[in-house]
């Protein structure tokens, strides 16, 4: 972990070199997973020619890139930097409900960079974050993600845990930070199924339901790159209790 801080000092301009080199690396030696890229790019945009998809998959690599570098930068970020790099152009909407001591629930996609959005919400948002996570295998890429999530005063629920934990802490303000855009793998999760850029898509189906049980209004975070490590997100009410609990 000393190693990683030490990486995390160096300036941005200079990871993003980093990044550079491993774009090339990646994409043209190692061609990581490119095949399968390629296969779902056309199953989902089937109208666009190759060379729209290949601009599509070449964005989607450096982007994937930045982001290493960007984790690796959150390790020492600080505060003031995050607020510059991540921006929220509607903070007044979380401002209201902090005004009615009304807690939250934030819905996020796995769109770039989904950590800095995370972490800048500790910091520029009026209500603490409630964060939830699936521990992953790798107990070193486990514990810096926690780390990383948490540093700015983020509380971390494992998936497992979110109802349990969620009721338990119910009396406590705050909002609840979920990323559920991946495929819902484990057999025993219900699914939501429908269609979704022209193919049948399972989605989780426990936000809605944590929304009826904690009856907190819905927020989706909207993420907009500006430029390179520079991005502006955009909340929008999506529901609102009460919800009828069936």
């Amino acid at each position: 972990m000393l190693f990683v801080r030490l990486l995390s000092r160096l300036p941005l301009w200079l990871l993003y070199t980093f990044s550079d080199v491993m774009f090339v690396a990646g994409f043209y030696l190692v061609r990581y997973r490119r095949k399968m890229i390629q296969k779902n790019l056309s199953l989902a945009f089937p109208g666009l020619t190759r060379s729209e998809r290949s601009r599509i998959e070449r964005d989607f690599f450096r982007n994937l890139c930045d982001y290493a570098v960007e984790m690796l930068k959150l390790v020492t970020i600080s505060e003031d930097q995050l607020r510059a790099r991540m921006r929220f152009t509607n903070p007044e909407l979380i401002a209201e409900y902090s005004k009615q001591n009304q807690s939250v629930l934030y819905l996020a996609s796995h769109q770039f960079n989904w950590e800095w959005v995370l972490a800048s919400g500790c910091v520029s948002l009026p209500l603490p974050v409630d964060f939830v996570y699936q521990p992953v295998n790798n107990k070193f890429f486990n514990h810096l993600s926690l780390a990383t999530r948490s540093r700015f005063g983020g509380f971390g629920i494992k998936r497992s845990e979110v109802a349990r934990v969620s009721l338990k802490r119910n009396n406590i303000l705050r909002g609840i930070a979920i990323v559920a855009d991946q495929y819902p793998g484990y057999k025993k999760d219900k699914k939501y199924i429908t269609s979704f850029l022209n193919q049948e898509t399972a989605f989780f189906y426990g936000i809605n339901q944590l929304a009826v049980m904690t009856q907190y209004p819905a927020v989706f975070i909207h993420v907009k790159k500006r430029k390179r490590g520079y991005y502006e997100a955009t909340l929008k009410l999506i529901a609102a209790p009460p919800y009828k609990k069936r």
